[in-house]
């Protein structure tokens, strides 16, 4: 997958609550990143809560659209975890990981974007 026939969108602006991505009107609370597009990331799609954490089904829909590395923000004050199932998933499947506090993941994100075929799942409260 050559990132730049898809690029992932470029995070313009991350406060308490609000993801703004670039190329969409409306912000986001949570989101989810991907080489060609994004969206709201909702827990209750699968369940996830602050503790355990980020679940494995949350990161199938980025490496299905290519991302062989995937940046999880972990909330302004890192609150949310990360299933240790969820690594393990992306470990066998060759995908690099990443984890920070939101605004560092969202730094390093977009840092990746320029160049890699990245994926992000970023909390933008707690």
């Amino acid at each position: 997958m050559d990132a730049r026939k898809r690029p992932s969108p470029r995070v313009v602006g991350l406060s308490w609550g609000r993801i703004e991505v670039d190329g969409r009107e409306a912000p986001y609370k949570d989101a989810k990143l991907f080489p060609g597009g994004s969206r709201e990331w909702d827990w209750n799609e699968t369940g996830t809560r602050h503790q355990p954490g980020i679940q494995p089904a949350d990161v199938e829909e980025l490496v299905e659209h290519g991302a062989r590395v995937v940046v999880f923000g972990c909330g302004m004050y890192e609150r949310l975890g990360v299933c240790p199932e969820t690594l393990e998933q992306l470990e066998e499947r060759g995908v690099e990981v990443r984890i920070h506090q939101s605004e560092e993941a969202v730094r390093v994100y977009n840092e990746l974007a320029e160049k890699e075929a990245v994926g992000a799942l970023v909390h933008s409260t707690c």
